[in-house]
């Protein structure tokens, strides 16, 4: 739309002529997407609510992140009486553009309106923080939730000049962080603020969401236990209490607590799914499914719900569901989130039902949506990988002398087999089994940082110049964080697989650990990744070749530490584990120096807390139709296999110790 013609529409609907705004916008009609806005803006003032909402629908198809667009919807939905459909519309207004203050208050008023007080008073913060933030910071916010990133953190930064400790601007800048996956800036961002604004509950909830992503547990749960302790009946901190405690492992408390939520918000979602997660890594599964299906009502649109269903692996949907799923996965005004896990869920049931071109049709579309949100640069993680090989080919890298022999490190890629290898050592009686511990990515983060800057060239390059007593320190401080997560046992599994990068480092502070690499035929664990919606973290398995170049770059770095470490490191092949379970077990043991005990073969005996999506299949006998999963979708795995290239063509099916 020509600037000209947008500041004549512009002034007529400030001056409430509304008939010419639209009689403008007719004569100079486009499917640009303010065009589209200012034209149902203009056809619900003229009172024409039906074209109003035609032209939205236009909008959001083509750009379903539009909120003012939602808002818009809401406004005209409420004045046609479809309350519960516009509550429904300025909720995701505010959830692709925080900034709408007319979508928070209308929220609220509705909400009153029905006597919906929790639901309303957990409103009131949002409002209260839109009110008090100054004008220039909802710009800040406004451009932000367009996409508009860069222009954002320049407007944020140029505020921060002037007001160097404003706790709100501090906010708003880990936010564009976290947008930018930088959440160690986040982190050191929020955690000043708080010092700035100690009674600021709304700021001490961003920093507890971004400890969590950096699987930092113990300080969220204490920080989150102080807020509750002030504000017992805040049902918000109650979910978030019992999430972290979930996630701690501490799952009695979480179910008490998701149990209390829903007496307050009978059949809510979202806490229905994350009750159905607990009950699922404790092995009550069909309570999980309940809780699974209760959380995909007839009203309710929770993608989440649905491909938590598919992620058991054991559960087959109906046909009624498929259609079900199939109608709300193509509606337009679906929040991608929505989309991309129903999106997953349908391919794993068109999977189940062997039609093998829709089920892959479905997996490519949530990934698709998945990678265009990623910032991920393949290149990167490969230059990432070389400077490994860089650093720790120097003979002169002094080590720790901790001499600790409690962890057992389980790594690798994903979809690898590590949950299995970790539900047979964990079945051991001198072995815990705890979860994908970060305490070694929080090393990781202590080294990039210096002088409290982040920079993420400082690590590995920094370990050149590391003191003998500092990785000692390392070492022992590795051992106590980890106590919070073990019970009694002298040896423990820390099986977070993104570890492989690591193993110079955690060699250099713990030589005395165990390494077990879990690998698994390369186009199975490369497709199975791709089938698999990861919460986070595995960036790379959006796209085919994204996978297939670093599943290359993780067997080269692989064989680079083997050259480093000659004999400390075990490679366990998924697929000689499935051909002879006892002689892998022997094998493993041995390894560990641990006396053999039969629990370890009868693995699914165990009754354990297991969180990975392989959580139903590991407490089942071991099935060799798991082995391959790819060959029905060879004809789309032209990219993978290219990327894979030498990997794949020198791959052995038999793994010969080294």
């Amino acid at each position: 739309m020509q600037s000209d013609i947008h500041d004549s529409i512009k002034t007529a609907i400030q001056q409430g002529d509304f008939a010419s705004a639209q009689s403008l916008l007719e004569k100079n009609a486009t499917d640009d997407s303010e065009w589209l806005y200012l034209s149902a803006l203009c056809h619900r003032r003229l009172g024409q609510p039906q074209i109003a909402l035609k032209t939205l629908d236009r909008l959001l198809n083509a750009t379903p992140k539009h909120g003012r667009a939602f808002q818009e919807r809401g406004h005209i939905l409420r004045e046609l009486g479809q309350t519960d459909a516009a509550l429904a519309a300025y909720g995701r207004a505010c959830q692709e553009n925080p900034s709408l203050h007319a979508s928070w208050r209308a929220q609220a008023e509705i909400l009153l309106t029905s006597n919906r007080l929790a639901e309303a008073n957990r409103l009131k913060p949002h409002i209260e923080r839109l009110a008090k933030m100054p004008r220039e910071l909802v710009y800040v916010l406004d451009i932000l939730s367009q996409g508009f990133i860069a222009k954002a953190e320049t407007a944020c930064r140029a505020f921060l000049q002037v007001n160097p400790h404003h706790p709100e601007a501090m906010r708003l800048l880990a936010d564009i962080a976290v947008k930018l996956n930088i959440v160690d800036e986040a982190e050191f961002l929020l955690e000043s603020a708080v010092l700035f604004a100690p009674d600021d509950t709304a700021l001490k909830l961003d920093y507890i969401s971004v400890l969590r992503k950096r699987q930092k547990f113990v300080e969220a749960k204490a920080l989150t236990e102080a807020l509750l302790e002030a504000d017992e009946q805040n049902v918000q901190l109650k979910s978030l209490y019992a999430i972290i405690s979930m996630q701690m492992g501490d799952y009695p408390i979480a179910l008490t607590l998701f149990d209390q939520v829903l007496q307050e918000i009978p059949e809510e979602p979202v806490t229905l799914t994350s009750k159905g997660h607990a009950l699922k890594t404790i092995g009550q599964t069909d309570q999980a499914i309940d809780c699974y299906r209760r959380a995909c009502g007839d009203h309710v649109i929770h993608g989440e719900a649905w491909q938590s269903l598919a992620n058991l692996k054991t559960y087959r949907f109906s046909d009624q569901e498929i259609e079900r799923m199939r109608s709300l996965a193509d509606r337009h005004t679906l929040r991608n989130m929505d989309r991309v896990y129903l999106n997953f869920a349908l391919g794993k049931a068109y999977e189940d039902n062997k039609d093998f071109d829709a089920a892959f049709a479905r997996y490519a579309q949530g990934n698709s949506i998945k990678r265009g949100e990623s910032r991920y640069v393949a290149e990167h993680m490969t230059e990432e990988f070389d400077n490994q090989k860089l650093v720790f080919s120097r003979a002169d890298l002094p080590k720790s002398t901790c001499v600790a022999t409690d962890p057992i490190f389980i790594l690798g890629m994903p979809r690898a087999g590590s949950t299995l290898l970790e539900q047979i050592l964990s079945s051991h009686s001198q072995v815990d089994g705890t979860q994908e511990l970060p305490n070694i990515l929080t090393i990781v983060h202590r080294l990039r940082t210096q002088g409290d800057r982040f920079d993420r060239q400082n690590y590995p390059q920094c370990l050149t110049e590391t003191q003998q007593d500092a990785l000692t320190q390392f070492g022992e401080q590795y051992i106590e964080d980890t106590r919070v997560y073990r019970q009694d046992a002298p040896f423990f599994i820390d099986k977070m697989p993104n570890n492989f990068r690591h193993i110079g480092l955690i060699k250099h502070i713990l030589p005395n650990a165990k390494i077990i690499d879990a690998r698994r035929h390369p186009l199975s664990c490369t497709f199975s990744c791709f089938k698999q919606l990861f919460a986070e973290g595995q960036e790379f398995s959006y796209d085919l070749a994204d996978l297939g170049r670093y599943y290359r770059d993780y067997v080269n770095l692989m064989d680079f530490w083997h050259q480093c470490f000659p004999g400390e490191i075990l490679h366990v092949q998924y697929e000689d584990v499935v051909e002879d379970l006892d002689q892998q077990v022997q094998r493993i043991l041995d390894y560990c120096e641990l006396p053999f005990e039969d629990a370890c073969t009868r693995y699914w005996e165990t009754e354990r807390a297991v969180k990975t999506p392989s959580s139903e299949q590991v407490r089942q006998p071991i099935f060799k139709s798991g082995v391959e999963n790819w060959q029905h979708f060879e004809s789309h795995l032209s990219p993978l296999k290219e990327a894979l290239g030498a990997t794949l063509e020198n791959y052995r099916p038999t793994h010969v110790p080294v």
